[in-house]
């Protein structure tokens, strides 16, 4: 085949991809525009053969990372720190939020095994925090204890505190969760975690690169950041809300000595010395030229727009849920993710109903969880310009599913699949 041959049937393949460049998605794809799209191909273009595994040849990749690594740490609450603990701050890039949960959790059983001396450690979450931190448990032979959310949405501070034993090793708090958008109580976990004296991580994967901006712009007043005490590491994810291709994520964590834990480092073979601070060893140089490249491009204006704009779309479909008889929120969302669903009891909707009429009429898409039944939508700047449309459909769809009482047949809630 030649490349035109080549191009046209990959074109081919994704007719039945959904339109994502139509804000009809409201997963797995953030948008920040046109401009920004053709900056992260361009970005991506100048390093497809490059390899990050090793920065002495690429030196130019060694610097986009520390740069990413430094501008986040300002951007996570490092800089509000005490001077001498603001010079201890240590951060990585990896290949997305996954693995900077599973990097978290792997490092808190090493620090466990060194520090405390714990053999079979545990890690207490609650039910809202990701499941990457289960591939963790599962991984590295850590048991994850989890508790369930209060009325909500949130972290119950003192079932988590009941969970615990003597050895347990973390603690985990989502800012915010992934299933509703709810900012735990990250000061009062990062407390917990100082007086039993265990460590501390904050997944801001989601929430990373937006929620500065959102407290800034007077949206967001819940601590929830680096600068909370007890808090000892944190993760963002640079392609979501930082508007990045993927993947690339952060993970910072509070000292030296419990950053040290993450790379693996060997000389037991015949290559030499070899050194990786992430999972892989073999790096993509795309995704971290493009997410250097784009946090120069937009700046600190250019993601308070896009903040504003994102906030501005999400309040907007929020508050066409509340309004539509017979739909509701799902627990109390803080930020620009939430999920939704139909209201139990007389003049209900189905949940899974609403999503495939959702689909059938405009090209909706959104997630679909339990429990309990839910509707998920992560909102983002690409959504500002479609939100009259889509609750438009919503209150049409909405209308006709309590004047028929439809249910859906086809009750599956898949995320992610194999």
């Amino acid at each position: 085949m030649d490349a035109d041959e080549v191009v046209s049937q990959m074109e081919s393949l994704r007719h039945e991809d959904r339109d994502w460049r139509g804000g009809r998605v409201f997963s797995l794809v953030y948008t920040a525009g046109d401009d920004v799209a053709d900056l992260l191909s361009r970005a991506s273009g100048l390093y497809t053969a490059e390899n990050a595994l090793n920065t002495l040849v690429f030196p130019s990749l060694g610097w986009m990372q520390h740069d990413i690594v430094t501008i986040t740490t300002g951007l996570l609450g490092g800089d509000a720190l005490p001077e001498d603990e603001r010079s201890g701050v240590r951060g990585y890039l990896t290949s997305g939020g996954t693995e900077s949960l599973l990097q978290a959790t792997r490092t808190a059983r090493d620090w466990g095994r060194s520090i405390r001396g714990i053999d079979q450690p545990n890690m207490v979450l609650a039910t809202s925090a990701h499941a990457a931190f289960d591939k963790g448990a599962h991984w590295f032979d850590v048991e994850a204890r989890r508790v369930p959310v209060g009325p909500d949405g949130a972290a119950d501070v003192d079932a988590m505190a009941e969970a615990m034993d003597d050895r347990t090793v973390l603690v985990v708090g989502s800012a915010p969760s992934y299933p509703q958008g709810v900012i735990d109580p990250i000061p009062q976990l990062g407390a917990l975690a100082g007086e039993r004296g265990v460590l501390c991580h904050v997944d801001a994967c989601l929430g990373g690169f937006i929620l500065p901006f959102l407290v800034t712009l007077g949206h967001i007043t819940k601590p929830w950041d680096l600068s909370v005490p007890g808090v000892t590491s944190i993760s963002a994810d640079l392609h979501k809300y930082g508007y990045a291709s993927k993947g690339v994520s952060v993970i910072l964590y509070r000292n030296a000595e419990l950053g040290r834990l993450q790379p693996f480092v060997t000389s037991n073979w015949l290559g030499g010395l070899y050194g990786s601070p992430a999972m892989a060893g073999t790096r993509p140089a795309g995704p971290i030229a493009a997410g250097w490249a784009v946090l120069h491009y937009l700046g600190e204006d250019g993601y308070l727009r896009l903040a504003a704009a994102t906030h501005q779309a999400a309040t907007a479909i929020k508050s066409c849920i509340d309004s539509t008889p017979g739909l509701v929120l799902r627990g109390k969302p803080d930020a620009t993710v939430f999920a939704f669903g139909g209201q139990d009891g007389p003049g209900g909707i189905d949940t899974f109903a609403l999503g495939e009429a959702l689909a059938d009429r405009g090209g909706w898409f959104f997630d679909r969880q339990s429990p309990p039944d839910s509707l998920h939508a992560t909102v983002h700047a690409g959504h500002e310009r479609i939100a009259d449309e889509l609750c438009a459909d919503m209150v049409a769809v909405a209308g006709e599913l309590r004047a028929s009482g439809a249910r859906a047949t086809d009750r599956s809630t898949t995320y992610g699949t194999v």
